[in-house]
């Protein structure tokens, strides 16, 4: 999608010099600005600290400190059978490289005048002007026109069109050139989850999975699911759906032109929200807070992973290794032991729930994960470290990442929006 693609640059400055303007104001320190969230405009307290009796602000200057209380601040192609454990392997995970840079915590907030078009501070506002922090990637547009939760991105293979679907029980389909709507599919319930296989499209819907072939124009409805169709996966020829009841398994049929049911995979306890495949291995992540281990071969459960203690959200294969995020705020990284079973590895630590994941690699082909979290924010690490490289800030939480040629990427989020971004050539890494 050809949009201007110039870096934007924000600037965060501290309190600015209220002047003999602070008179008009009552003596007295506003308490949410101090915490960071006041949006008042004009706020009747002072944004800023009152000064200190003389002899403390000596003692203050004469050690160098300010009197201010508050702080300014990848691929599942992987065919071998199952993961298997490197001898060799030096396990880095969370560990900035030698010689890099200490990751800059800063607290970091969105003019909400800035995002409605009517902050009249310009440059001078203390808060961000920016939907990105780390000049990593550049935002291209914004596509309007879902009314409730983005649940699916999907850009088939050989296609100019882009698919997303919402639980607004629509898909809609962008063109790739101009970023319009060119097309709305209604249906009679929510849109679960998407996902494209070549020139196949997959609509996740309650009871029922949609399938569209975008060069055939081909049209079926794949029934037996029970509710809502949360998860789409493709692996050893077959198509699996993560479902309220389980997993369902369909292998296509070309003689018939369709889809065969095969088998119910059956074992969680509660609604299975997140699925991937690598190493001859599919990965279950589910509303009962476990991970399942199944053979692509038999369909038979491997093993079950019981670390988390909320809801696995999403679950990624990188390398040797599967991440797995959930509401109860971490990232888990698992490996396998010398018995060929997964154990965790490494945990990284979130302030709040995650939602999702997605593995890519920057433009120096340097691995990275972006993790979508509750707090409507998407944090963006480099791997293994997990240095902070930025953060994308969005209206509501993200709850799709899909990835696309070139180094676009599109997330989609509750409020209905669908965004595209692309790496910036010029960005670094800070380990």
């Amino acid at each position: 999608m050809e949009m201007d693609g110039s870096k934007r640059v924000f600037q965060r400055l501290g309190p600015s010099s209220q002047g003999d303007n602070s008179n008009n104001k009552q003596q007295k320190v506003c308490f949410h600005w101090r915490a960071g969230r006041c949006n008042r405009f004009p706020c009747p307290f002072l944004h800023r600290e009152l000064p200190g009796p003389p002899q403390q602000q000596q003692h203050a200057a004469g050690n160098g400190m300010s009197s201010s209380k508050r702080p300014h601040g990848f691929s599942d192609d992987n065919r071998g059978a199952g993961m298997r454990r490197n001898p060799n392997f030096n396990n880095t995970w969370g560990r900035t490289a030698a010689g890099g840079g200490a990751v800059v915590r800063k607290t970091e907030k969105i003019c909400n005048y800035w995002v409605k078009g009517n902050c009249t501070y310009g440059n001078t506002c203390r808060y961000l002007h920016s939907w990105t922090t780390g000049d990593c990637f550049t935002l291209l547009t914004t596509l309007e026109g879902h009314q409730k939760v983005v649940t699916g991105i999907a850009l088939p293979s050989g296609s100019d069109k882009l698919y997303s679907g919402s639980t607004d029980k629509s898909v809609r389909v962008w063109d790739c050139q101009s970023g319009q709507c060119a097309g709305v599919v209604n249906f009679d319930g929510e849109v679960g989850s998407m996902l494209s296989e070549g020139p196949w499209i997959f609509v996740g819907l309650t009871n029922l999975v949609k399938a569209w072939n975008t060069q055939t124009g081909t049209d079926l409805s794949l029934n037996g699911p029970v509710g809502q169709v949360y998860a789409l996966v493709v692996g050893n020829d077959m198509l699996l759906a993560g479902t309220e009841d389980g997993i369902l398994a369909w292998k296509y049929n070309g003689s018939t032109n369709n889809f065969d049911p095969i088998k119910a995979l059956t074992g969680h306890t509660h609604h299975v929200v997140s699925l991937v495949v690598g190493a001859n291995r599919l990965y279950s992540g589910s509303m009962d807070n476990s991970i399942r281990v199944w053979n692509l071969e038999t369909l038979e459960c491997l093993q079950i992973l019981t670390d988390h203690t909320s809801v696995v959200m999403s679950v990624l294969c990188w390398d040797q290794f599967l991440l797995s995020c959930s509401l109860d705020k971490t990232i888990k990284v698992w490996a396998a032991n010398d018995s060929g079973n997964l154990e965790v590895t490494y945990t990284h630590q979130e302030d709040c729930g995650v939602l999702a994941l997605c593995g890519m690699h920057d433009s120096e082909a340097k691995p990275v994960l972006l993790c979508s979290r509750n707090d409507n924010t998407i944090r963006v690490y480099d791997l293994p470290s997990f240095s902070e490289r930025g953060k994308i800030f969005s209206k509501e939480s993200v709850r799709r990442i899909e990835i696309g040629p070139a180094g676009l990427f599109f997330t989609g989020d509750e409020s209905g929006q669908v965004r595209v971004w692309k790496w910036s050539t010029e960005s670094s890494s800070t380990s």
